[in-house]
């Protein structure tokens, strides 16, 4: 347990009244508490923001432009600056908060306990699939002699960065999927015995795709599993996604992220040949694939050993066999290290993050 009331990293998570959610995630990944704090101009708290608040106020249809003062809690737990230590841990044990703020007797906000949860993780039994197979042919040279999971970031695999953060979360089964210089990567990590993990592979004898090489399982999984690119680099709690994905009773859930995309030019709107308006510089926002899944082991039904498949194929055949099929909007740092510059950003990351 790392319990912190004074550290200066708290004002981070502060913002203003009519803050938008965009606003808000920008606080959540700058600061890493997870917590944002709604405080007016005079320093008095009016309530509190979650990451799981901002996530299912995405799932009710809002947007990065919407005001987060429809969800916040106006009422949150709040510890005055004299309680001790043990009973701030009983408190956020209690309530299962991993975020508790400090404000003095004016309703002023002074500091913000937090509680690195990482430290001591619930174990979970459910295994996670790393999909390690692909030729990385964007990240060439870096990817001629080596394969791209194994490129090393911050002085070690990104894969080995991967189930370090899912360890974090309490995983500790991995299975592994190669083709392309995948004895490389079993050399380096053998059984996992040294990396305080079991790891097991499954191993393409041609490219799969992002979901084909789970047919090549060698025993169903009879609870919920996580899959994951092996390029992809975030902070995601895999257990929250877990848990979202067992709440809601899917069958596969995908993780995604919004996407903006910003027109260059001005739009001019058109009622025939009669001009209808202008838009400046339009904004385009769209969901994509995260690369991260949680599936259950009916999705496995839908698939044929050895055959190539993709993850969006596999969810639309799950869907049309009538399971349900959902989201995780996730808002997490997120990087798909497809091309040199971002390896070369995910490295200086790493560097910002020491």
């Amino acid at each position: 347990m790392n319990l912190h009331a004074e550290s200066p990293r708290w004002k981070s998570t502060v913002v203003n009244p009519g803050a938008t959610f965009q606003e808000a995630i920008n606080s959540l990944e700058y600061s890493g508490l997870q917590i944002v704090l709604l405080v007016s101009g005079d320093s008095k708290l009016i309530g509190t923001l979650t990451d799981g608040d901002i996530r299912r106020a995405f799932l009710k249809g809002l947007t990065l432009d919407s005001s987060v003062d429809s969800v916040v809690n106006r009422n949150p737990l709040v510890v005055p600056p004299e309680i001790g230590r043990d009973l701030v841990f009983h408190l956020m044990k209690a309530n299962k908060v991993h975020q508790l703020p400090v404000v003095d007797r004016e309703g002023s906000v002074i500091g913000l306990h937090v509680w690195d949860a990482v430290i001591s993780p619930t174990a979970l039994p459910n295994p996670m699939v790393i999909m390690a197979g692909g030729r990385g042919t964007r990240l060439r040279p870096h990817t001629e002699n080596c394969p791209k999971p194994m490129l090393e970031i911050g002085g070690k695999p990104m894969l080995e960065h991967i189930i370090e953060r899912a360890q974090a979360d309490g995983f500790s089964h991995f299975i592994i999927a190669l083709h392309y210089l995948g004895h490389m990567i079993e050399e380096h990590f053998s059984d996992g015995s040294k990396f305080g993990a079991k790891i097991e592979y499954l191993r393409e004898e041609s490219p799969l795709g992002t979901a084909g090489s789970l047919s090549l399982l060698k025993s169903r999984p009879r609870i919920p599993f996580i899959v994951t690119n092996g390029d992809v680099m975030t902070d995601i709690r895999y257990s929250d996604m877990l848990e979202f994905h067992t709440s809601h009773q899917a069958v596969a859930t995908m993780a995604v992220r919004q996407y903006e995309l910003q027109n260059q030019f001005g739009v001019v709107k058109l009622r025939g040949i009669e001009i209808d308006g202008f838009e400046e510089k339009p904004i385009y926002r769209s969901h994509i694939n995260a690369g991260i899944y949680v599936l259950s082991a009916e999705v496995l039904d839908a698939l044929s050993a050895g055959e190539h498949c993709d993850m969006p194929v596999l969810f639309d055949r799950v869907r049309e066999r009538g399971h349900r099929t959902i989201v995780f909007p996730m808002h997490e740092p997120w990087l798909d290290v497809g091309h040199p510059n971002d390896l070369k950003l995910a490295n200086q990351n790493i560097e910002i993050s020491k």
